[in-house]
């Protein structure tokens, strides 16, 4: 709503108490002179103007001319509106809504900000009259307040006692007189029917009953009356806003002619001339729009020409993003034309007929570049066609290309060994392939060294093969990380675009981007800016697509945009790993199919026979090409070392049970005499010292002046040998070389290798101190010289057990430590062996003294016969034993015999009754005994031995 005065934005002048107030305008002012309240039916409105703003030109169409008489809304609607309490608003937000009359007014800048503060000195000052005023107001009310409430309670009463003379029936919300109970009740004519002789009496009847409804229409009149009459100043408040309405409409419409004059000039003068040139722009761009769309649709339309001329040069992956592209073009920008109805279904057969055309060339490579030569160069057949295919295949998500690859490799690794196999027979003249067909048979025909020489030819051209898989799978590999990073770039989120145009329009269009977001200038129902914006995307695509219609130029990552993308990141990361899951098929494969050389060979038994330096030969070149195809494939194939295995465990029974014969046989042709060591084995005995633990190589046969020593020499320690045990010592050699050359047999080597000692052992406990040499040989007794023989043997063995032990336990993994427990029970056993041979060498002794002094008497002459042949038999065993034991172990046996020695002359003496006593008994037995110590002190090593002789006789009680 205009406000009732005006003011000046002129500048302000401050008062003293800092108050901001209006300059006056000296000049006289026209004042609205205030209005008195209207009559109950005010007059039309003059018309007047109270104030209008500036005429000016219209040329917008004016509408009929609008008067306070065309007003729809009449005055009871005004009065009854139900929505608001307050009926001086409803006339306002009857018609304009609720907020007409809430709309909140701009504070004007004239007028300083008028706050509490400003009034704070002012009720500081009233505070303590007014507290005291109303303090007087609730104790004493005003007279007039209570005569208006007396009277008005008295005229409520009265009023109220008047409605109820009035019966109920009138006051009921359903009453109506053409109701017959209602009208009967009403009037009861019933009065009126009777006789004539009652008629002066429904007279007076009827003339009472009619001043009784006047007087209940007196009392209804009075009280309508008196409601009115409370309600006069609200209704003549209502009328004066009517009559103040009327002229503020009057006023609204002169300023909205004013307001669309000033619009029709504006528009004839500053709109017309810009729109009719953006009309022109627009219509030029739909025509630049309908030439490009021209342009297109003949670029679509040699589509099918263009794939055939791609697909003639197997340009699948440009074939393919060439309908990709147009099926693009038609969904998104020729998108119902009629003439291209049925191109869109052309397209996807066209395509599916490019997938069947992908896989078979895929396939035809796979077959061609397996299946050539394996030393022909280069590596990768084709690289190019083979990038173009492996890209094709993944666009079209067709990713069982890797599957169709190793079909084909399986295929072409049983070629690879049946090539090998023909070339082999080729230069085998004793072979004849029209009676021996079978691959099989031919190489069962085959010598060792022919067998092995086509063994390592397939070894090699297996390694030929793994590197041309390893290479192509290499470039499908390269192809498919590209593919997966493209798709990774294309992932990451793109920069937020500014509002302003793009940096690659050219001026003309920028300038009609800064006029586009003009807002809302309308023409024919159109928004310019959108077709602005629509013209400025024509144009951004007709920048990226250059000059010429030829939409085959679309770059690669414009192809990642369409409906048939490239797999997603799961599926390629799955094709990386199913390649690399390739080659290792391809390095099982390999294996497999020399599983079946090795097999094949094998079937006659021809490879157990093998001597042990061509089974060697044989683990070695497993080994090395075993090792090769790891570093290949980067996995390990058990499966030809597990063929392997088998065949060693067998070779290891066979070898083992050579050796085991051979060294029975050797015992049980062994006289136990001290043999000459040849200078060969000496030579094995001091490389065992320096830390060699395998055979020596062969040397070139001739004549070796070298002289064989008596002892073998180990460590400075003389042993006293038999040939038996320096044939032992070389096969014990023999079992480690094994172990060195196959590692995987150490197990298998060391069990035999226990049993073997073990053979060795409890054959020679039979054949010595069993006497079994006697019938086996044909010895005539086992002497003492046997017994200290094998016991040297015997120590000799227990000296190289912890040397072999090492040796194997360098060769197991640690979860196999435990077979090597066998070289502790071992070495118990030969300990054991060798004490027994001792305990057999005094036993010997002591049943000679047991023999020989039970004659014993104390007489002369001295020394006497018994202990002179004691002597004799001491020094004959000395020289027996002297020279094959060292000097402890003689000197400990020797204490041994003569403890037993002096038991059994203790006990001859207690029995003869010769007692310590100086007698001449005791003098007769005291010679003996000197002779007897200086005898034995006169042998050799056996001068500091310390007799104690003085044991012999019996403690004086």
């Amino acid at each position: 709503m205009a406000s009732s005065h005006s003011s000046s934005p002129g500048g302000r002048s401050g008062g003293r108490d800092g108050m901001y107030h209006k300059e006056r305008d000296p000049s006289p002012r026209r004042c609205r002179p205030l209005r008195s309240l209207p009559d109950v039916c005010p007059a039309e409105p003059t018309g007047e103007r109270q104030g209008g703003l500036c005429d000016g030109p219209s040329v917008v169409a004016e509408h009929d001319r609008w008067t306070v008489f065309s007003s729809r809304v009449n005055l009871p609607a005004a009065l009854n509106d139900p929505r608001l309490a307050k009926r001086e608003s409803d006339f306002f937000t009857k018609t304009w809504g609720l907020d007409f009359a809430e709309t909140e007014v701009m504070p004007s800048f004239c007028l300083p900000n008028i706050t509490r503060e400003h009034f704070g000195p002012y009720l500081q000052e009233t505070a303590q009259r007014e507290r005291i005023h109303e303090r007087c107001k609730t104790i004493c009310p005003s007279k007039d307040d209570v005569d208006a409430v007396s009277s008005i309670s008295s005229n409520h009463e009265k009023s109220r006692a008047d409605l109820e003379q009035v019966p109920k029936i009138f006051m009921k919300p359903d009453f109506a007189l053409e109701d017959p109970p209602t009208f009967s009740a009403v009037l009861p004519w019933s009065h009126f029917s009777g006789a004539g002789g009652r008629a002066s009496r429904d007279a007076s009847s009827s003339k009472l009953l009619q001043e009784k409804l006047s007087h209940y229409l007196d009392v209804v009149e009075v009280s309508i009356a008196r409601q009115i009459s409370l309600r006069s100043e609200a209704f003549f408040h209502a009328m004066s806003s009517q009559h103040e309405l009327q002229d503020r409409l009057q006023e609204t419409q002169r300023a909205v002619a004013v307001l669309r004059g000033r619009t029709a000039a504006i528009d004839r003068v500053m709109c017309q001339g810009p729109l009719r040139a953006v009309r022109t722009a627009l219509t030029r761009n739909n025509c630049v729009k309908l030439h490009n769309k021209l342009k297109l649709m003949a670029a679509v339309h040699q589509t099918q020409p263009t794939v055939q001329l791609l697909l003639s040069t197997s340009e699948f992956v440009g074939a393919l993003e060439l309908i990709t592209t147009t099926k693009e073009v038609l969904q998104q920008e020729l998108q119902g034309v009629h003439s291209f109805r049925h191109l869109g279904s052309q397209l996807c057969e066209l395509e599916k007929l490019i997938d069947k055309m992908m896989v078979e060339d895929f396939s035809m490579y796979a077959r061609s570049d397996l299946n050539r030569s394996l030393r022909e160069e280069p590596q990768v057949l084709e690289k190019e066609r083979l990038e173009s295919l492996v890209f094709g295949l993944l666009r079209q998500r067709k990713l069982n290309f890797v599957d169709i690859y190793s079909d084909e490799m399986i295929a072409a690794a049983k070629g690879v060994v049946a090539q090998c196999v023909a070339e082999s027979v080729l230069h085998i003249e004793d072979i004849d392939t029209e009676v021996v067909t079978k691959l099989a048979d031919q190489m069962r025909v085959m010598t060792f060294p022919q067998w092995f020489q086509l063994l390592k030819n397939v070894f090699d051209s297996f390694l030929l093969f793994l590197q041309r898989i390893k290479a192509t799978v290499s470039v499908i590999s390269n192809v498919v990380l590209e593919v997966l990073a493209s798709n990774q770039n294309l992932q990451l989120p793109e920069e937020e675009a500014g509002p302003g145009p793009p940096p690659d329009l050219p001026p003309s269009l920028s300038v009609l981007h800064g006029e586009a977001e003009l807002a809302y200038l309308t023409h024919e129902g159109l928004f310019i800016s959108d077709a602005l914006s629509e013209a400025q995307q024509q144009q951004v695509a007709l920048q990226s697509q250059g000059a010429g219609p030829r939409i085959q130029n679309r770059t690669e990552a414009d192809a990642h945009s369409v409906s048939n993308p490239t797999p997603s990141e799961p599926e390629l990361q799955r094709v990386v790993r199913s390649l690399q899951d390739l080659l290792h098929a391809a390095s099982d494969v390999s294996h497999d199919r020399c599983v079946k050389v090795l097999t094949g060979r094998a079937k006659d038994g021809s490879l157990e026979r093998l001597s042990s330096s061509e089974f060697v030969s044989l683990s070695r070149a497993v080994e090395a090409f075993a090792g090769r195809t790891e570093e290949l494939s980067g996995r390990r194939s058990v499966s030809l070392r597990g063929a392997l295995q088998s065949q060693a465990n067998r070779f290891v029974h066979r070898f083992h049970d050579e050796r085991k014969t051979k060294l029975s046989l050797l015992l049980d042709n062994e006289r136990w005499k001290q043999a000459e060591v040849p200078a060969e084995f000496q030579e094995l005995v001091e490389s065992i010292a320096g830390g060699r633990i395998s055979l020596p190589e062969r040397k070139v046969p001739g004549p070796d002046n070298r002289k064989p020593a008596e002892f073998l020499l180990v460590n400075g320690q003389k042993y006293a040998v038999i040939g038996t045990v320096l044939l032992l010592i070389r096969i014990f050699l023999e079992y480690c070389q094994c172990v060195n050359d196959i590692p995987s047999i150490a197990t298998d080597m060391l069990t035999r290798l226990s049993d073997l000692l073990k053979h060795f052992n409890s054959r020679s406990c039979q054949l010595v101190l069993g006497a079994g040499a006697l019938q086996v040989v044909g010895l005539k007794t086992i002497t003492t010289k046997n017994l200290a023989l094998a016991s040297r043997c015997l120590q000799l063995v227990v000296h190289y057990v912890p040397v072999i032990r090492a040796h194997f336990e360098s060769k197991l993994q640690p979860k196999q430590f435990s077979a090597l427990r066998h070289f502790d029970h071992i070495t118990k056993d030969y300990n054991d062996h060798i004490a027994e041979i001792s305990a057999k060498l005094v036993a010997i002794m002591d049943g000679l003294f047991e023999k020989v002094l039970s004659k014993y008497e104390v007489k002369a002459p001295m020394p006497s016969s018994c202990f002179r042949n004691v002597c004799k038999q001491m020094t004959k065993m000395h020289e027996a034993i002297s020279e094959l034991l060292p000097e402890e172990q003689t000197q400990m046996l020797f204490l041994r015999i003569n403890a037993g020695f002096k038991m059994h002359l203790k006990r001859q003496l207690a029995r003869l009754g010769v007692v310590n006593d100086g007698g001449p008994q005791h003098g007769l037995v005291v010679v003996d005994v000197a002779f007897y110590t200086e005898n034995l002190q006169a042998l050799r090593s056996l001068e500091r031995l310390d007799l104690n002789m003085v044991e012999i006789w019996e403690q004086k009680r």
